[in-house]
């Protein structure tokens, strides 16, 4: 029997769904907001700040979440660590591509938009749908 169980839920179906819904609105409305305070730059450098966040957090999600069930204990440790090396990866290779691509770029507003997205995973648990329940 096949111990490596595909996750056969559709990926907005998935109990992380709603921590990345928050993070891209929260992108968002900073991007928004450094745009009407500060101007152009600022907003799309804010813009690139959080997708620098997001798009590395989509990854690990879709890579950590694809097996379930207590057989594919082995393949589902495998996914998170694989998940967390691509997301780390993805993370560096971003804000590379961002710093030598994207010009004229406000780092401050690059950095803020970031760690704000980040942020945003603290308060996963109050946002996530299925709850574990203790012994």
């Amino acid at each position: 029997m096949e111990t490596r169980t595909p996750n056969r839920l559709p990926f907005h179906r998935l109990a992380v769904f709603p921590v990345l819904m928050a993070q891209f609105v929260v992108l968002l409305i900073a991007a928004l907001a450094l745009w009407q305070r500060y101007g152009v730059v600022a907003g799309y450098s804010g813009l690139c700040g959080g997708l620098i966040a997001l798009l590395p957090n989509v990854y690990f999600a879709h890579r950590a979440f694809r097996f379930s069930g207590a057989r594919a204990a082995q393949a589902i440790v495998r996914s998170f660590y694989a998940g967390e090396a691509g997301k780390l990866i993805l993370t560096a290779l971003l804000f590379a591509l961002t710093f030598a691509g994207v010009k004229p770029l406000a780092p401050l507003a690059v950095f803020g938009v970031f760690v704000l997205t980040q942020l945003v995973s603290w308060f996963s648990p109050l946002l996530m749908r299925t709850r574990l329940s203790r012994p």
